[in-house]
């Protein structure tokens, strides 16, 4: 699922948040990182939702329970640069937040492509419209995903991989938002269920994509599952403020859902 935010500020090597090593003594050289980790994407890797925002990143909203910063704190001697951003497309990531990599980078963590099929405006019609409505709505983000979707997604694996040969490439998926039987408030199951499917196939365009590249994909999927809105001990927001956090994955979705993902294939 992709961010539901829109982005208002340009990417900027200015709003990065990168961290390392300390700095060294008057009498001691520096250290060089055994290891730099980028992480990349959109609002899902940047963790809007999750609160605590870092200072610096303005509309990106890099929060401090995203799951990039939990697997930087687990391990605190890699070199570290956030540039995922709320919004971003893959044209996004590849017209600014590529720029953190370099030959040096071992490993890339991203999230993107949910803002490329109109999924903001999709979820926009279906909280407000009909079902009929929303099934149209979802099926133009199908059409975008099974038609334009597979080359985006290449475009921004080639370029990691040329910018960053020696790295690690996980590309973390969207989990199903909705759990469907009964729900008190928020969207019919008719319009739950579409959202879902919409979800899988954009996972799976993901998924195949991922591997052509010889990248690993992390799906949280199934670690999501029974967390979604409408879920008994929900991960995900439903509707709530600010609006830019609503269908975001909560402070415990990041820790829960995201960090194992990526701690499964990336230790």
């Amino acid at each position: 699922m992709p961010s539901l935010a829109r982005v208002t500020a340009p990417l900027a090597a200015a709003g990065l948040v990168l961290t390392g090593l300390a700095a060294p003594t008057a009498h001691s050289a520096p250290a060089a990182p055994t290891s730099s980790y980028a992480a990349l994407g959109d609002s899902y890797s940047s963790g809007v939702g999750a609160g605590d925002y870092l200072p610096g990143g303005g509309d990106c909203k890099r929060s401090a329970n995203a799951y990039p910063s939990l697997w930087h704190r687990a391990h605190p001697a890699a070199e570290f640069a956030f540039a995922a951003c709320s919004g971003a497309t893959t044209a996004q990531v590849l017209g600014g937040q590529t720029s953190v990599l370099s030959a040096g980078t071992t490993l890339v963590t991203i999230s993107v492509g949910g803002n490329d099929v109109g999924f903001a405006d999709t979820i926009r019609t279906c909280v407000l419209g009909t079902d009929r409505d929303c099934a149209d709505a979802v099926a133009t983000s199908r059409a975008y995903t099974r038609d334009r979707l597979p080359a985006d997604l290449d475009a921004t694996y080639a370029r990691i991989r040329l910018l960053a040969p020696r790295a690690r490439l996980v590309v973390l998926g969207y989990p199903r938002l909705f759990e469907l039987g009964g729900c008190l408030f928020g969207l019919s199951e008719a319009k739950r269920r579409v959202l879902d499917e919409a979800a899988d196939m954009l996972d799976e365009t993901t998924a195949g994509r991922a591997a052509a590249a010889g990248a690993d994909f992390a799906d949280v999927r199934d670690r999501f599952a029974g967390h979604g809105v409408c879920g008994a001990d929900e991960w995900l927001h439903g509707v709530t403020l600010p609006l830019d956090e609503s269908y975001h994955p909560t402070a415990t979705g990041q820790a829960k859902g995201y960090l194992p993902g990526l701690v499964a294939v990336a230790g």
